[in-house]
């Protein structure tokens, strides 16, 4: 596949997670949630300080049929911070997409999912 096909693919899905972010936390406006230019370093969805509230993750998409799991999950992790948690986001031609996170976030999730 060529490069730039490659790339249109990420493309393509960073901007289906900003819509999906977008579409789920209504309070957001259009200019919270940025898809960043593919090749940038850097998180690959860029989130306002308003929209690091809803969804506090420094997000790295991968759209492939092949992924190396631990790459992708320490490019995650070289963008997080204190405020935002490591999230992996990822597909493959013709399928769903999938987020990976580390177990104690999710657990962090899920708990105070619970308790409201």
């Amino acid at each position: 596949m060529k490069s730039q096909s490659c790339k249109q693919k990420g493309r393509k899905l960073q901007q289906t997670v900003k819509k999906i972010i977008l579409e789920n936390f209504k309070d957001l406006e259009e200019d919270d949630v940025r898809s960043t230019s593919m090749g940038a370093s850097g998180l690959d969805v860029l989130l306002s300080p308003k929209a690091q509230l809803y969804f506090p993750f420094a997000t790295e998409c991968k759209n492939q049929q092949s992924i190396s799991i631990w790459q992708a999950l320490k490019q995650a992790e070289s963008n997080s911070t204190e405020k935002l948690k490591p999230l992996l986001i990822f597909k493959r031609n013709h399928s769903k997409i999938y987020a990976c996170l580390e177990l104690k976030d999710l657990m962090e999730l899920v708990t105070k999912i619970t308790r409201n």
